[in-house]
């Protein structure tokens, strides 16, 4: 059977989230899949890391590439023979027309709960064309059953159409050089608005009265309505104890996430959290949100910030985590076996399965 596949999700040169996600589940499918053969869509030239082309595996690049989704892609699986028996997006956007049966993948629904987090150009185009894609794929893709759950309450999609893929992390390495940083908090991810960082900031500065030689390491590339984070630190005198590393390399991730006292994500909403998953397996504490998809990654294996997961909520997870010297080490042995039950190959066999019945 020819699979197509729309990965120009994966074909980035930073990737972080959903360009990671994209990516590992290309690489597993190709190492995994003997059987089927891949003509796999691209806007541009493929990254030199993309699996390598052989004779069941084949890259067709596509060009203008504005409005893709919305023209040349459908136009493209119209004229060229043979087709795909069936197309696999690795993202939200199906092709608009397509005369062959499609399967989405979508990350998260986080721009429909939490609009204000949005520039107004970003939503509207979220909203519309993954309602429209999901409304017309044969099958979805999802990587949480909080996702699940929302793409069934606010598409009505049947819950047979929708599987849940979890993601995961690639190998760990625990040897370090010298650390990057010393005695801090880390936070890994995008700067944007629900994140929750401003609440993590404020928290931050009372907790450093208390721990007075401890930093917080903001690291991620910014994202969209970040300049306000900075403008905190400024107020507050934290520029010294508050660093923003910016786009961290994949090489120094586990490095950074390795030496770090405490893994914080406060974010008001999580479609997985790769990141809390990549500290679990490090052997490091994680402090999380308790919403959305974060304790179905955590469990009974880390520490959780209560509602409304303000200021105070934070500052409490904080200090009850840096504090707690009789179950910590319980919840980190804990936290490294249940990162074991999550594996990109266990993800790439159940999409496998979903799509060899269209067979």
């Amino acid at each position: 059977m020819l699979i197509g596949i729309d990965a120009n999700e994966a074909n980035v040169k930073d990737r972080v989230g959903s360009n990671q996600f994209a990516y590992q589940i290309l690489r597993s499918l190709h190492k995994l899949d003997k059987e089927n053969s891949y003509r796999v869509y691209l806007k541009d030239i493929p990254q030199k890391d993309l699996p390598p082309e052989n004779s069941k595996w084949q890259y067709q690049v596509i060009k203008p590439g504005f409005f893709w989704t919305q023209w040349r892609l459908p136009l493209s699986l119209f004229i060229n023979k043979p087709r795909p028996k069936i197309f696999l997006t690795l993202g939200h956007y199906a092709p608009r027309f397509s005369p062959i049966p499609s399967i989405i993948s979508i990350m998260d629904l986080a721009f429909l709960r939490y609009k204000d987090s949005f520039k107004p150009k970003d939503l509207k185009k979220l909203t519309s064309w993954t309602k429209y894609s999901s409304k017309k794929a044969a099958h979805i893709f999802t990587i949480s059953e909080s996702s699940k759950n929302d793409i069934r309450h606010f598409y009505k999609i049947p819950n047979s159409k929708i599987s849940v893929i979890y993601p995961a992390i690639t190998s760990i390495t625990t040897k370090t050089s010298k650390p990057l940083f010393n005695n801090y908090l880390l936070y890994l991810g995008t700067l944007q608005p629900r994140k929750n960082l401003d609440n993590l900031i404020k928290a931050f500065s009372h907790v450093s009265l208390k721990y007075p030689k401890l930093k917080l390491i903001l690291a991620g590339k910014k994202g969209w309505m970040y300049q306000s984070l900075f403008d905190l630190v400024q107020d507050l005198n934290l520029t010294k104890k508050v660093i923003f590393t910016g786009y961290v390399k994949p090489v120094d991730i586990q490095k950074l996430i390795k030496s770090a006292r405490l893994f914080i994500l406060p974010s008001f909403f999580e479609g997985f959290g790769i990141p809390v998953l990549e500290a679990m397996s490090l052997r490091v504490p994680v402090l999380v949100a308790n919403n959305s998809s974060l304790p179905e990654i955590v469990g009974g294996c880390g520490y959780y910030i209560k509602t409304p997961f303000g200021q105070k909520q934070i500052e409490t997870g904080i200090i009850t985590a840096l504090s707690d010297n009789k179950d910590q080490v319980d919840k980190i042995l804990a936290a490294k076996e249940k990162s074991l039950e999550f594996s990109w190959d266990k993800s790439a066999n159940k999409i496998l399965e979903v799509i060899n019945d269209f067979n």
